[in-house]
């Protein structure tokens, strides 16, 4: 199964020192019969994509909790057996919830598929959603379309063998 994992550059830079994403469980995002109710194809690309984009919102929350972090989001993509990755806490119609797993730990670096980042160009709009990510869970549309405007960035694709340029 593929996963994605919500980072911070400084986790990143954390995971890549010590060789791992930690001990576990870890949250992670992936292509589960919820996310497949909500997104409704079944394109297997289509879903990883909004499972990826599901990480890249649960990474904004990351940055939103941690004022000194860069502001950047980061996913990393791997692939792990079916049985370590279980369904998250259920969290009801959450939408921040949807496609939730937990990944037994640790994870190795080394069987990560690839890490995506945001580009330079896009840290003053993930800046600012971040800052406006509480109002816009308490319903406040104009946080809102502050938010998605972070979406308009498409996460860049790394190889793994480019991590100690990003870190």
């Amino acid at each position: 199964m593929r996963v994605y994992v919500p980072l911070t550059l400084s986790g990143l830079a954390e995971a890549h020192r010590a060789g791992g994403l930690g001990a576990g469980p870890l949250v992670a995002y992936a292509v589960t019969p919820a996310l497949r109710e909500w997104y409704r194809s079944d394109d297997m690309e289509e879903l990883e994509y909004a499972a990826l984009n599901r990480a890249a919102l649960a990474s904004l929350r990351l940055l939103a909790a941690d004022a000194g972090a860069a502001r950047r989001r980061v996913v990393v993509a791997a692939d792990v057996p079916d049985a370590a990755a279980e369904p998250g806490p259920d969290r009801g119609t959450d939408p921040a919830a949807l496609g939730e797993v937990l990944v037994a730990g640790p994870l190795p670096l080394a069987k990560a598929a690839a890490v995506h980042v945001d580009s330079a160009d896009a840290e003053a709009d993930v800046s600012a959603a971040a800052e406006a990510l509480a109002a816009a869970d308490g319903g406040d549309d104009d946080a809102r379309f502050v938010v998605d405007g972070a979406d308009d960035h498409e996460l860049l694709w790394y190889a793994t063998q480019e991590l100690p340029n990003l870190v």
